[in-house]
């Protein structure tokens, strides 16, 4: 925006001087805070995604982990139900 300031000045003797000064406002310029957020905004989601998908990843070993051991469970008991079928087999026999 522009302003025109105009002032006449009257000497004693009676001449007139004019002078005219013009005042331009330059547009305010924005501070750099804006892109500041903005890039610590992203950092935080890239960050974010990265916990995200190493959490789950860990959630996935856990349930493969907790699978082997109950599969390890259950070989354990088929060997002594069997230990226990060969012992009556062997207490039948023998009488």
């Amino acid at each position: 925006m522009a302003e025109e300031r105009t002032t006449e000045v009257e000497t004693p003797r009676g001449d007139t001087h004019t002078h005219t000064t013009v005042v331009t406002d330059e547009p305010r310029r924005r501070g750099s805070s804006g892109w500041i957020i903005a890039l610590v905004l992203v950092v935080a989601l890239i960050v974010g995604i990265y916990l995200f998908t190493q959490t789950s990843g860990s959630e996935v070993a856990k349930d493969n982990a907790i699978a082997d051991a109950a599969g390890e469970v259950g070989d354990a008991a088929q060997q002594a139900g069997d230990a226990v079928d060969r012992a009556a087999d062997e207490v039948t026999d023998g009488n």
